[in-house]
């Protein structure tokens, strides 16, 4: 039975269950009985609570009659919502923090989220309803953590799928809304101030780099050096050059600012400043027009010791790498927004524009040892690194929403461009030997000739991504009766990437008679031999060093593109006062291609990928209110998900939080999805509810990392799985409890609130004996040798719990909260022959504090936040038995803030 077959029978049986509450309804809702059954009821705390703004496509998106407030009960589909309240509650700095409070969801890496334990690829992440680029190769979506909590409205989770939102949907989609029209003039200004045990006022690494730096720019020293350019420009490979550009561009890429670590005695504490203010003016006969801006900036220091280690022989326990990587990272957010709001009787135009730049400034000193090719006597060696990551999105919306009677009509339409370069990212290997007879065996030296072997050579990246995303879209909605509404759509995207990564590795080519004269000059100090003129000739004069340089990428500039044109059908229907239904059809034509640059054509024969699909994605939710405060759901809807441009370009990418290197596979396909839902609700009054939900997923060909070593080297590739299965269960609950009674005084306006979720998940992947995983190199690749028969998807915790508790005051901000986050182990990397890599995130326990005080008249706001507490440490391993080795294991300390906040 195919999929579209097995998809349309599920949606079958759902309108079977829906027909006996039809008939039981016809039967017993006489006249007679609707006079006399009692009004839907109002929830008074509800009904004082500031609705959230959500701006999505498609329409608002409560959709029963009923005049409750809360988004998540009056919707037709499964979702949580963050308000603003609810976000300043958690007391994070960014939006990612916040979101994994919500139930299922879970923060993996740099600010990735991941739903109910899916890859990002499987979670969509939208802005005002509209899609967002990402600055960076290893995130099919921009990295959540540079959002600012300043700069959000409310953040929306939804965890079943509806029409109106993009195919690519399979744990959920999350939509960030803006802050847009302001109800009243007014000016923010907050500041704050952290630290953490490991990091602030410790020592350090650092490098000069710029004056800018602290400010998350660069004044022009990191400009890609000026052979470099010209050599792009005209499309030439750096191992193309004529002799006298190489010796040119050896000269250039290690400027003694950029490539030379110092100490730094005493880290500094992080700080952040924000600025936010609006107004609003009538023009007109009661129309408004609004302003909202936002500036601030971020700036924050971490310091880790990274254990890296790689198996020879697991089952012997054999280790021919061990290192211990220590690293400072500075990192830089600057962010600003600016928008426009037209309220217009009951039309609202909304112009948002958002500017995001995310620097991260690196700099790495690893020791180790290496028994690659000498288990009996290893190497030592010892590898500076310096790095630089800048990511920048520039962000234009325009939305427009109009209601005419029972016509709505919304158009949305934008522009939007990521920009990530990282130049200047050296690595500089210092190598001993041990070898006897050796007079440099005891000596670390500088390896730029060949002459001693190892892991890594002198190498200095430069890296430049560029993406642009045009998008648009228009929706009617037709509300037919009171209580069935039609909505037709089109939406329109199109996605282009030019990548470009070269990476420079310059050589000193001499004759074996003078390599120890090379290793005696190449000791500490790299910078001196590819720029002093001593080491052009011998003693006599005579010049014996050749100094050329290499590019070992193999396609070092991608181009890569997605185009979807979408349409869209999506119906209402209230048939009871308790029943309500919403179903739709979708139709994706995508064209999806990636492909190497053949200007820079290095005689290998690229693999360029063209997926062309057209799909019918189905979707039906069914909610019933089978009493005033138990609500039934049940969902079935068939989505896709299409590889990530990163997965699909063979290009290496280095990622600096996970200390490993990615690179693509351009035989991947889409993988396509069943899924279904049943929850039950029940709402107690107010903010106490409860639910209970059980889900499954079906997935073809999901797309799973995969894990390929070489001598102190680890890198991620990617293949399709045969297929998968997801299943588990959620338990979300919200209480408060009146404080009052214990006394009068400090309790008598107090309340105790205790949120909870928790999220098990189980999930397997089935691989056949003749089921094939196509890699480059090897198109008949047997699935069975890269994954194993119920392993579990990368990426999936079997147990994810939140718990807050809470005190908080009813009438003023005070407020003091204890937050308990636990993800049990999850595999991050297939190992292939070797163990999975795998995360043990654990337990962290944080506590947030917000109390209001007033200077004079003037209320001030103070936080206090502790991350962390406990000291959970960061754990990624492979294990055999008793045999264990750390991929990405380090020590993470306890952080601590202060900050306030005043508003004019």
């Amino acid at each position: 039975m195919s999929r579209v077959s097995r998809l349309a029978g599920v949606l079958l049986l759902t309108s079977s269950l829906c027909c006996p509450a039809l008939v039981h309804a016809q039967e017993t809702d006489t006249p007679a009985d609707a006079a006399a059954q009692p009004a839907d009821p109002v929830e008074p705390e509800a009904e004082e609570a500031e609705q959230p703004d959500i701006s999505l496509p498609g329409g608002n998106i409560v959709v029963t009659g009923r005049r409750n407030r809360n988004p998540e009960r009056s919707s037709g589909q499964v979702l949580s919502v963050l308000s603003e309240a609810d976000i300043a509650r958690t007391g994070e700095g960014d939006i990612a923090g916040a979101l994994t409070r919500v139930s299922g969801l879970s923060l993996v890496g740099d600010g990735r989220v991941f739903v109910r334990g899916l890859g990002d690829r499987y979670s969509l992440a939208l802005l005002n309803g509209l899609p967002l680029p990402s600055p960076e190769p290893l995130s099919r979506v921009v990295p959540l953590n540079i959002f600012p909590t300043s700069v959000i409205s409310s953040g929306l989770v939804q965890k079943t799928y509806s029409a109106n939102f993009p195919g690519e949907f399979g744990g959920g989609v999350i939509n960030l809304t803006t802050k847009a029209l302001p109800k009243e003039t007014f000016l923010e200004v907050s500041a704050s101030a952290s630290g953490d045990t490991l990091t602030t006022f410790q020592n350090g690494l650092t490098y000069f780099g710029s004056r800018w730096d602290t400010f998350g720019f660069d004044n022009g020293n990191r400009d890609f050096p000026t052979v470099l350019q010209g050599l792009i420009a005209d499309g030439t490979r750096v191992n193309n050059a004529t002799a006298a550009q190489q010796r040119q561009l050896v000269g250039q890429i290690m400027p003694t600012n950029l490539v030379t670590l110092q100490k730094n005695d005493a880290l500094p504490a992080n700080f952040s400043g924000n600025l936010t203010g609006g107004t609003s003016f009538e023009v007109g006969d009661g129309n408004y027009l609004g302003v909202i801006a936002t500036v601030g900036i971020t700036n924050s220091w971490r310091n880790r010791s990274v254990i890296s280690q790689q198996f020879g022989n697991a089952e012997a326990g054999q280790v021919i790498f061990d290192s211990n990587t220590f690293v400072t990272d500075n990192k830089v957010l600057v962010n600003g927004l600016i928008g426009l709001g037209l309220d217009i009787g009951e039309h609202t135009i909304r112009w948002t524009n958002l500017y995001i730049r995310d620097t991260l400034k690196t700099a790495r000193l690893a020791r180790g040892t290496d028994a690659f090719t000498d288990i009996v006597r290893p190497f030592e060696f010892q590898t500076q690194q310096t790095g630089w990551f800048e990511r920048q999105l520039m962000d234009s919306q325009l939305v427009g929403e109009f209601k005419f009677d029972r016509f709505e009509v919304d158009l949305r339409g934008g522009y939007a461009q990521t920009d990530r370069e990282a130049p200047y990212n050296a690595i500089v290997p210092y190598i001993r030997t041990n070898i006897p007879n050796d007079p440099f065996g005891s000596q670390f030296a500088v390896d730029v000739g060949a002459v001693i072997g190892g892991t890594e050579r002198i190498q200095v990246g430069f890296e430049d991504l560029r993406e642009k995303l045009w998008f648009g879209g228009a929706d009617l909605s037709y509300e037919v009766t009171d209580d069935l509404t039609l909505t037709a759509g089109y939406a329109y995207t199109d996605t282009t990437r030019r990548s470009l990564s070269f990476i420079i590795r310059p050589l000193l080519q001499s004759t074996a008679a003078r390599n120890t004269a090379l290793r005696a000059v190449g000791l500490r100090q790299p910078g001196s031999i590819f720029n002093g003129a001593t080491l052009a000739t011998d003693a006599g004069g005579v010049g014996f060093f050749n100094v050329t340089a290499s590019d070992p990428t193999p396609f070092p500039v991608f181009d890569a593109a997605l185009r979807v044109h979408a349409g869209y059908g999506l119906f209402r229907y209230r048939p009871t006062s308790r029943l309500s239904v919403e179903g739709g059809l979708r139709f994706e034509d995508g064209l999806q291609t990636a492909a190497p640059d053949p200007a820079f054509d290095a005689g290998f024969t690229p693999t360029p990928t063209r997926i062309a699909n057209r799909y019918w994605l189905p979707s039906a939710t069914i909610t019933w209110e089978a009493t005033d405060d138990l609500q039934l759901r049940f969902a079935a809807s068939q989505t896709i998900a299409r590889p990530q441009f990163r997965e699909l370009v063979e290009q290496t990418y280095f990622d600096p939080e996970s200390n490993r290197r990615f690179r693509g596979n351009p035989f991947l396909i889409d993988s396509e999805l069943i899924n279904l839902e049943a929850r039950a609700e029940y709402y107690f009054g107010g903010r106490r509810k409860v639910s209970l939900a059980g889900f499954y997923k079906e997935i073809d060909n999901p797309i799973e990392n995969f894990l390929i070593t070489a001598p102190g080297i680890i890198e991620t590739s990617f293949a399709n799985a045969p297929s998968a299965e997801l299943y588990g269960a959620e338990l979300d609950a919200a209480y408060s409890f009146d404080l009052a009674g214990l006394g009068g005084g400090f309790f008598s306006t107090k309340e105790l609130l205790v949120l909870v979720n928790y999220t098990f998940t189980k999930s397997n992947i089935a691989v056949g004996a003749d089921d094939r995983a196509p890699i480059p190199g090897n198109v008949t690749q047997l699935a069975s040798q890269l994954f194993d028969d119920g392993a579990p998807l990368v990426g999936q915790s079997d147990h994810i719990a939140n718990l807050s508790l809470g005190i908080e005051d009813t009438e003023k901000v005070q407020q003091a909260t204890f937050l308990f986050n636990y993800a049990s182990k999850r595999v991050t990397s297939r190992g292939g022959a070797l163990p999975d890599v795998i995360e043990n995130p654990g337990l962290t326990v944080d506590f947030v504090a917000r109390s209001e005080i007033r200077l004079g008249r003037q209320p001030i706001e103070l936080s206090f936040d502790v991350r962390n507490i406990f000291g959970r440490d960061n754990f990624e391993y492979q294990q055999l038995g008793s045999n264990r080795v750390e991929v990405n294991t380090f020590r993470v300390g306890t952080a601590f803030s202060v900050g306030v906040k005043a508003q004019f």
